[in-house]
């Protein structure tokens, strides 16, 4: 994204945004509530339109081809309730020209491969996350946005979660999320953006970020709370 500017009427939402996220790397997008994580999102995936600036996906402009190469989670997990998670998975194939033979080792690779004949209205918010994910991961795509995908996770499902958005970045992918959990963004990410009031007041990696002896709750308020006294605080 470069120079992205998003209004709601007369709201400027995003000012100048720009975010490039690499292949092979995990990007974490930070930021309080309101701060215009979302609409990022939303607009990186074309769900809405940019007053003015660009966006690329691998090297392409955005366009319906250049998003079959996106696998997304956001604004939540939308299901068809009354069906089974394989049943939702194969409407998603049949919407995407996906072969439906990669059904069930996507299951089993979220680890829903018992319940996959199960009522998604069944399921847990856990569970949910994990067929999210699954749909996301349906064409196998280079790059992956995720919205809070830790969201209803336990302990052990956030560890499983950490693992698989490494695995995932090993595989070459781009792999974007934001999240409000900070420690486990620490630990995730290879690079954070730290968005605030619709500004990008840092992009770079996390290790420049939060080094020196300081953590990243600690760098990111610091960063939020003077980005509205200090321009120079973007990079």
């Amino acid at each position: 994204m470069r120079n992205v500017n998003v209004s709601y009427g007369r709201q400027r939402v995003l000012t100048d945004l720009s975010l490039t996220a690499r292949p092979g790397r995990v990007y974490g997008l930070l930021g309080l509530n309101g701060a215009g994580k979302s609409t990022a999102f939303n607009t990186a995936l074309g769900l809405l339109r940019p007053a003015s600036g660009t966006i690329d996906i691998l090297g392409r402009p955005l366009d319906r081809r250049s998003l079959t190469q996106v696998g997304a989670s956001i604004n939540g997990p939308a299901f068809y309730p009354q069906l089974s998670a394989r049943r939702n998975l194969h409407i998603h194939c049949l919407l995407t020209g996906t072969s439906t033979e990669v059904i069930d080792p996507l299951l089993e690779h979220v680890g829903l491969e018992q319940a996959g004949r199960k009522r998604t209205g069944r399921f847990s918010t856990g569970m949910k996350v994990r067929l999210a994910l699954a749909m996301a991961l349906l064409g196998d795509p280079a790059v992956l946005i995720l919205d809070e995908p830790q969201n209803g996770l336990d302990p052990q499902g956030i560890i499983w979660l950490r693992d698989l958005l490494r695995e995932l970045a090993a595989q070459g992918r781009t792999v974007v999320v934001s999240s409000h959990v900070l420690g486990e963004m620490a630990r995730t990410c290879d690079d954070i953006g730290v968005l605030a009031g619709g500004h990008m007041v840092y992009e770079g990696p996390l290790a420049d970020f939060a080094a020196a002896g300081h953590d990243l709750e600690e760098a990111f308020l610091a960063a939020v709370a003077g980005s509205q006294y200090r321009g120079e605080a973007h990079r």
